[in-house]
């Protein structure tokens, strides 16, 4: 469970502009001292979790307390991502929720099987939406107790 007071760190790989700017709608309507960090594929979500890149600037990536990842994006897909992330030692331990159109259920299976905290398919409506982040946010941020950020 996270102290109120303190934001909380998303990062959100997503390819999809419309997609991106409905959640981070959503997410912005709620009560919790967002800050979300956006990157546009797997490949940048890497270079944003070791600091990499663009990213190496102290402050520009910090440790995020939550990662909404899409599957289908280019150059490296969230499937790839998760695998990494979870391989790693110092990255494992943050909660990958996958947020995909996808409905192929080897998907679902793989995700699983690769440590992917919970897989949602992206709702059709805004308002579809806002009533998965809040329940997100509720589980998330209210319910359970996340390891601490460095």
């Amino acid at each position: 469970m996270l102290d109120k007071k303190r934001s909380v760190v998303l990062v959100f790989a997503e390819d999809d502009d419309d997609d991106f700017l409905l959640a981070h709608e959503a997410l912005m309507e709620s009560h919790l001292l967002n800050t979300i960090f956006r990157v546009k594929d797997g490949q940048e979500l890497m270079d944003f979790l070791l600091h990499q890149n663009a990213y190496t600037h102290p402050g520009s990536a910090p440790r995020p307390d939550i990662i909404l990842l899409d599957l289908n994006m280019p150059r490296k897909d969230g499937r790839e991502a998760l695998s990494e992330i979870k391989a790693h030692p110092l990255l494992r331990s943050i909660p990958v929720v996958v947020l995909t159109t996808s409905k192929v259920e080897e998907d679902i299976i793989r995700t699983y099987e690769l440590g992917v905290s919970s897989f949602i398919r992206k709702p059709v409506t805004f308002e579809q939406l806002c009533k998965i982040v809040k329940v997100l946010e509720e589980y998330w941020f209210e319910i359970v107790v996340l390891p601490p950020t460095n």
